[in-house]
């Protein structure tokens, strides 16, 4: 089965928050970051597997801080773990100061399935692992898919 590193699927994006994005208060629009925050989860699994891919869930969608036009927003997305036909990939975002400077306001975890030609999932490259962060994340996105599998199975029963 064909491999590939994180590395090569990791993308960024940046966007500047305008007038249409603020909500009442004067701050970036949750729905917005969620919008830009679930196309790069898209991209990076795209990348990755080099197929059509959908979003199943999000998991531990944090807003740490609040972002106000004309901020530079700074989204970063990596594959973290691969299973059969299934991956997760982690999203942050940040405003990016003048200086370059950048505060972390936002964390996700996305599960994106691969498709193939008739919308039906299909297997995934598997992922190489070059640095110990990259083996850390891999061992705690494992732990989140259990803890996901966990929850599927208990509310399976419930019914």
């Amino acid at each position: 089965m064909e491999r590939r590193k994180v590395s090569d699927s990791i993308v960024e994006t940046v966007h500047i928050v305008r007038p249409n994005h603020l909500n009442g208060a004067g701050r970036l629009f949750g729905g917005i970051l969620m919008q830009w925050i679930d196309e790069v989860a898209a991209l990076v699994a795209k990348r990755h597997t080099h197929k059509n891919v959908v979003t199943v869930s999000v998991d531990n969608l944090k807003f740490l801080k609040g972002a106000y036009q004309k901020d530079v927003i700074v989204i970063i997305g990596r594959v973290t773990y691969v299973g059969r036909t299934s991956m997760e990939v982690e999203v942050d975002s940040f405003v990016e100061a003048l200086d370059g400077q950048r505060t972390h306001i936002n964390h996700a975890y996305f599960t994106m399935v691969a498709l193939d030609e008739n919308d039906s999932p299909t297997p995934v490259p598997g992922l190489i692992l070059k640095t110990p962060e990259e083996k850390a994340k891999w061992e705690r996105a494992k732990g989140r898919k259990n803890a996901r599998l966990s929850i599927l199975s208990a509310d399976k029963s419930t019914f």
